[in-house]
């Protein structure tokens, strides 16, 4: 059964440098993951985050093995360190009840995340990024639409407490 991401979600970082998941993706990570786990690591293409959960391993080390299956078969070039670190560069990470988590250092600067992150379901993984990357990134003006109203929602509601 495959696991759908979908929505749009905002956390500032809080105490003790945490972020908290969205809500609507916490179950479905649950779910996934058998627990408390979400994976994260720096997408290959743009410069925000990807996730996902732990049972999207198997997904793409099928993924892996076929493409090296049909390079081999039509003698193309794989170059099995580049397309396995695009698979499989995500770390781990734990969160709890709330959905807090604390993002890796080493993950935060490879995808320029600072103190916001805004996340964005993608069907079989979310995107997670910092707001002023996004708004400089190439298209994606819905995603950047979305990401400007709730941005300035959250902000203004952090202003009154």
């Amino acid at each position: 059964m495959p696991y759908i991401y979908n929505g749009p979600g905002f956390s500032l970082q809080r105490d003790k440098g945490r972020f908290v998941l969205p809500a609507g993706f916490r179950s479905t990570l649950k779910e996934s993951s058998g627990g408390m786990t979400v994976c994260l690591g720096r997408d290959a293409k743009h410069n925000c985050l990807i996730g996902f959960g732990l049972s999207r391993k198997v997904e793409m080390r099928q993924q892996y093995d076929l493409e090296a299956q049909r390079a081999m078969e039509h003698g193309l070039d794989f170059d099995a360190v580049e397309r396995g670190t695009a698979l499989f560069g995500f770390s781990d990470i734990t969160f709890d009840d709330s959905g807090r988590f604390t993002l890796p250092r080493e993950i935060a600067i490879s995808a320029n995340i600072q103190e916001e992150l805004f996340f964005m379901g993608g069907g079989v993984f979310f995107t997670a990024w910092n707001p002023d990357e996004l708004a400089e990134a190439e298209g994606l003006a819905t995603l950047k639409t979305v990401c400007a109203s709730i941005r300035e929602a959250e902000l203004a509601k952090a202003k009154k407490k």
